[in-house]
Parts: C-alpha cells; structure tokens; sequence
C-alpha cells in the first residue's frame, strides 16, 4: 500500500455539487406523475413533497455530524463500522459497490442514451455502446484528478438546477400567456392515509441519495464545508423540487400531470414548442451523466476504503496523491459497470435488480440515526464541530423515515425481490469469510 491519503482540497461547492447530483436525477421528471395520480389534490402533492424534504434535511444533519466527527473516504462505511462493528461495515460496503453503485451506474448510462436516442435514432446495441462510451469517459475524467471530476460535477449540476428552473419559467409564461392547464384536478379527493403513504414512498425515493456525499468528508477543506454541502444541497434540492412541481401543475394541471409519463417534456413543448422539448431531452440526460459522474466519484472511495483495511484488497488501496483519486478502485468499478451494461444490451432484467436491491440501501440507511446516537455515547470526547438539532428528535425522525420506506419496498419488490436483495447479502458474507477475519478497528 501506499502512503499517500486523501487530501483536503475541495471547497463547498465541490461537495454540493455531489450532494445535488445524486439526488436530482429521472425521479423529479418521472415520480411527480405518480405521486399526483395517487393523491388526486394539489395541496396534498406539494405537502407530500415539502414533507421529503424535511426528511432529506433530518438526514443531511444525521451525516453532517457523523462526517464531521468521523471523516473517512468510506463515508456510511466508517460510521456503521464504528457503531455496529466490521461485519456490518463490510456488508455495506458490499452492497454498494456489488450492485448499487455499479448497476445504477450502468443503469443511468442506458437512461442518458436512450434520451438521447430522442434527438438521434439508435439502435438497442447502438444505445448499449452510448452507455459503454459514458461510462468510460467519466471514468476518465474521474482518473484525471478529483478537482477535475468535481469541476466536471459541476457543470452537470449546473445543467440539473437550469432544468428545473426552466421547468418554473415554463409555467410562469403560460400563466402570463393565460393558456388553461392541460387538465385540472376536477374534485380534489381527501386525504387518505394509505394512498399518502403511497405517494411518499415514491417522494421519499427521489430524495435519496444525498448521503453518499459523505465519501468526500476527509476532503473538503474544513469541517463546515461538509455540512455546508449537505444541508445547503438538501435545501437547494428541497426548493427546487417544490418548484418543479408547483410548475407541473400550474403548466399541465392535476390531472394532466399525472396521466403524462413525461411531464417535464410535456410542460416545456407546451411552453416554447419542439425547441423547448428537446432542451428538456438534453436536461435530463445530463441529469442522469450527473449521477453517474458522482457514483463514480463515491464509490471508487468506498472500495478503497475497505480495500485500506483488508490484507487481501491491499492492490486496491493505493491513492494516487498527484490526482487525489483512488486510481485502482476506480478502474475496477468501472469493469464492473461495464459488465452490467453488456448485459442490460441483452436483457431488461438488470434493472428490475436495481428495484431489487433498494431494500438493502433502505436497511443500511435506516442504522446511520442509531450509529449517530450510539457513537454519541461510546466516544462522547471526540469533537464535533456540527451537532444534530434538536437531538435525538431529528435522527430518530430520520429512522423512522428511512424504515417506513424500507416495509414499503419489501411490499413492492415482494417475496422474490426481498430473496435477491437479501441473497446479495448473504454472498457479501461469503466473500467476507473468504477474505479471512475481519480486523478489529
């Protein structure tokens, strides 16, 4: 292994800019319709959304202590490691890069290239090869250098935060044009507690994400840009996604937003025509190359995390101090990626596996409000430069949060689904013993 280690040079903005880009992605452009058909009342839509952002910002607090107080490139790894000891840590890390860094990289590639296909006719292998091609670039400007990857970050972001204001502009012209929403909600219907916790299953989903933002606390300048980054990317994705769709459905309406399946193309050609509907289409495709471009960027530090600490990965541990990226981590989640998107070129099953996989996601992040609360009281001497308000109030909400959405998924993926989400973990304890005992620290 090498010396070398994570330096210290990336400001809030840097870090923000990772924090946005895995969040906003295809969610706010496809889950909006769902949620407004499910709850068939405006009023009702905006709490349901101004509800996922209270619990996007509990959780920004959870990790803007935890990655404060505990900086490390492996970000959740660290504090579930710390809290509930090296097995957990390592099936965690496990999960991530295995299948929900990897497949939702290979995933987003095939999104970006299927929107491109709307300007550009492609064929199934032809979009296959545009995700191949995307993923390797962004590796690329990943092995290039952090600041580089990060600069190119955002850029991207840059593009996702245009297309949601382009989305508010939209409605705004129409209104100002007095153009009638394509279809209002006739009769609001009442608030029922099922169909809420329905439509909030799909709000809370295009929230997450945010947390991977942790990888980089051990290189952001000063403590307080880490949190800078979490809780202003939160707040910023919190009003922007509020805008978003107070635009759908000003622009299209309640019931015309949720019979559209694509109601931020919708909204923009009834605004400024083809023109305004192909820039929508390049919108969202560098959302999805957004999120690409930052699991690339956190999950090669996730793996060389682990690899720091197990004998076994020690070739992966190797941080390239020129670059500030750890370049053999990198390169061989791209493998991976690349691998899966050879197989998404012959089969729509991978990613029906990535829906599989959300209950393990949704079970690791639901243990980050008790580490918190744990390693509070079994290391209380070590500093914190942030503290959770209102403790333990917000980390427990953010428990709660995260386990209703956990029963929710094991309800949608089903007996099958929690099989292969579960059964991942079980091969991650194959590997485990297979690597031999896990160190102590």
């Amino acid at each position: 292994m090498t010396d070398a280690t994570p330096r210290r040079i990336l400001g809030p903005f840097a870090a923000a800019s990772v924090v946005v880009g895995m969040v906003v992605g295809a969610g706010i452009f496809r889950s909006a319709s769902v949620v407004a058909a499910t709850l068939a009342n405006d009023g009702l839509v905006l709490l349901a959304w101004a509800l996922g952002g209270l619990f996007a910002l509990a959780g920004a607090f959870v990790y803007a202590e935890l990655a404060n107080a505990f900086p490390h490139p492996g970000g959740d790894y660290r504090f579930l490691k710390l809290a509930f000891g090296p097995l957990v840590g390592f099936l965690f890390a496990w999960s991530r890069f295995a299948v929900i860094f990897s497949a939702s990289a290979a995933m987003l590639a095939f999104v970006a290239a299927d929107y491109a296909a709307e300007l550009v006719p492609l064929s199934a292998s032809a979009r296959g090869g545009v995700a191949a091609l995307a993923v390797v670039a962004l590796t690329g400007l990943n092995l290039a250098g952090v600041k580089r990857s990060t600069g190119g970050q955002v850029v991207l972001v840059a593009g996702d935060v245009l297309a949601l204001l382009a989305l508010g502009a939209a409605a705004a012209s129409l209104i100002a044009a007095d153009v009638p929403a394509v279809a209002a909600t006739a009769v609001p219907q009442p608030f029922a507690a099922a169909a809420f916790g329905q439509a909030m299953v799909f709000v809370m989903l295009a929230f997450g994400g945010f947390n991977d933002a942790a990888t980089l606390s051990a290189e952001v300048r000063r403590p307080r840009d880490m949190t800078l980054a979490l809780v202003g990317g939160m707040g910023l994705v919190t009003a922007l996604y509020l805008l978003a769709n107070w635009a759908y459905l000003a622009g299209l309406g309640g019931a015309g937003l949720a019979a559209s399946a694509a109601p931020a193309a919708q909204l923009m050609a009834r605004a400024f025509g083809p023109v305004g509907q192909a820039a929508m289409v390049v919108f969202v495709a560098l959302a999805a190359l957004a999120i690409v471009n930052a699991l690339v960027i956190v999950g090669g530090r996730t793996l060389y995390a682990v690899a720091s600490e197990e004998p076994a990965l020690a070739r992966l541990a190797v941080w390239d101090a020129e670059a500030g990226v750890p370049r053999g981590a990198i390169w061989v989640q791209c493998a991976l990626s690349l691998l899966l998107i050879a197989w998404g070129s012959v089969s729509t099953g991978f990613a029906q596996m990535v829906d599989f996989l959300s209950p393990v996601f949704w079970l690791f992040l639901s243990l980050t409000g008790p580490a918190l609360i744990i390693l509070r009281r079994r290391q209380p001497d070590v500093a914190r430069p942030f503290r959770v308000p209102l403790y333990p109030l917000v980390p427990l909400a953010f428990t709660g949060g995260c386990l209703f959405v956990l029963q929710s998924s094991l309800r949608y993926v089903g007996w099958q689904g929690a099989a292969i989400s579960f059964g991942v973990l079980a091969l991650g304890l194959v590997v485990r013993l297979g690597l031999g005992r896990p160190p102590a620290t």
